[in-house]
């Protein structure tokens, strides 16, 4: 049986949706690691618990995402600093990292990869990858990057996607925030209006039409409408 029918059949078995909704993250003090997430990154603080002795969780959650991070006292046995590669996926790297920079924290230029090859010595978390200084010539999706890690050494990355791979986006289009959702407007007007060019430069009077296709597509990884 080839690769592609395992993933086929596993696909077809799972019937029950099964979202990630926390990363535990090891830290060795709770409260500089709180004040980073919150007062620095400007995360959301979820909860903030503690049993009085020896125990104490807190949980924040980035911007727009359905996924959160917890950390405290004795939560995790892993190593302060020893989480890695943690992927936070934006639609504008250069904006998403100049806010960064705004709030105060230390974030890496963007870089991406050499030539597709996932290997050598720079930050070799998930993959291992010769840094090449800026974003993608191509400014293709998945392709450029920048870093920055909390006090403690855990790692985190930005990724910059604006179209999905296919069949990486599971249910209705939607978008995190008015950010992403204003970006994903202007690319469909940019596009809209290479499209408009290509038909001897009328108004298109349905471009309502035109540019949902276009974003629910480009969401999906379909092939954008010419």
């Amino acid at each position: 049986m080839s690769t592609d029918e395992v993933r086929s059949n596993d696909a077809a078995l799972a019937k029950v949706d099964t979202k990630l909704e926390i990363v535990v993250i090891p830290v060795s003090d709770v409260d500089r690691a709180k004040e980073f997430y919150g007062g620095r990154l400007g995360w959301r603080l979820d909860a903030d618990y503690d049993n009085g002795s020896d125990y104490r969780v807190v949980q924040f959650t980035p911007p727009g995402s359905g996924c959160s991070v917890i950390f405290g006292k004795n939560v995790t046995a892993a190593v302060p600093g020893s989480a890695q590669g943690l992927y936070l996926i934006v639609s504008d790297i250069a904006a998403a990292r100049k806010e960064l920079l705004g709030r105060g924290v230390e974030v890496g230029e963007v870089f991406h990869g050499s030539n597709g090859v996932y290997a050598g010595p720079d930050e070799p978390y998930l993959f291992g990858r010769i840094r090449v200084s800026g974003p993608d010539p191509d400014h293709r999706s998945y392709r450029s990057f920048a870093s920055f890690s909390d006090p403690d050494g855990n790692g985190w990355l930005f990724q910059e996607i604006t179209t999905r791979l296919p069949g990486r986006i599971a249910g209705d289009t939607s978008y995190a925030s008015a950010r992403d959702l204003s970006q994903a407007l202007r690319r469909a007007a940019a596009a809209h209006g290479e499209h408009e060019k290509r038909t001897g430069g009328q108004r298109d009077e349905n471009w309502p039409d035109w540019y949902a296709e276009y974003m629910v597509r480009e969401q999906s990884g379909e092939e954008p409408p010419q």
